[in-house]
């Protein structure tokens, strides 16, 4: 029988099973699909505009924004994520900073378009958050971000399946709760009470769990690599369709 692997967050190896990064690859097309449907609604240009990535992990959302036209800061909270994100930059000029999303210690108003990462459903404080976001974006600037719903079938996936079934599982124990999983009418209370206009959100999901489950045990076996993942697990967009697991949203900073 193999050995189980080494599920560590923000660790790089070939016997390494990194949930977050394993995420972030498989999000990125939709995270980047959604991001640019706001820009066309919102009419935000991505040249000469000033992005901020938190919860940037390795960066590779950092580096979607900068091949898009931005000039992009990325925050994490982890020493160990900017310090792989920097190892993994070639030239995009990103600038990776080691903040909380809670206290990102930047000036008010700085930027025009922000997008939250793998925060909010781990973040103790989601308004503090929010709150955080909407000051260092300019009047009218855009917050985008995505997260996961507080759902029975959520919580089969992520404290279930991600988490505690020996199969599948390739986040350490404890990343994600229950309580910290939350609606989209709470995350869009949170969003007004900060001084943001949310304007909807959009479900997103693998166009067939099954290929999910089994990208996820062939990634834990080490037959597939991280790069393979996106093509076999397929996230699509989901608009009309309600968010049983995970959703995209953004909201616009009133003026």
């Amino acid at each position: 029988m193999a050995a189980a692997p080494h599920i560590a967050l923000d660790t790089a190896g070939p016997t390494t099973v990194d949930g977050r990064h394993i995420r972030a690859v498989t999000f990125q097309s939709v995270r980047l699909d959604y991001l640019r449907r706001v820009l066309a609604e919102t009419g935000l240009p991505a040249a000469g505009s000033r992005a901020l990535v938190v919860g940037s992990g390795r960066g590779l959302l950092a580096h979607g924004l900068a091949r898009l036209g931005f000039e992009v800061v990325a925050t994490d909270p982890s020493p160990a994520a900017t310090a792989l994100a920097r190892a993994a930059d070639r030239g995009t000029g990103v600038t990776y900073l080691t903040r909380p999303a809670e206290e990102l210690g930047l000036p008010d108003a700085s930027f025009d378009l922000l997008y939250c990462a793998d925060t909010l459903e781990i973040t103790e404080r989601p308004d503090a958050v929010v709150a955080e976001a909407a000051r260092v974006l300019r009047p009218g600037g855009v917050l985008v971000y995505d997260t996961v719903n507080r759902t029975p079938v959520s919580r089969l996936i992520y404290l279930g399946a991600f988490q505690t079934f020996p199969g599948t599982r390739i986040m350490p124990r404890g990343r994600y709760a229950a309580h910290r999983l939350r609606r989209p009418a709470e995350i869009a209370d949170a969003l007004d009470r900060a001084g943001l206009s949310a304007r909807g959100v959009s479900a997103f999901k693998p166009r067939d769990i099954r290929s999910l489950v089994r990208a996820t045990r062939g990634r834990r076996r080490g037959t597939l690599t991280d790069e393979r993942l996106p093509e076999l697990v397929d996230m699509v967009l989901d608009p009309g369709g309600s968010p049983v697991v995970t959703y995209l949203g953004h909201a616009v900073r009133r003026t």
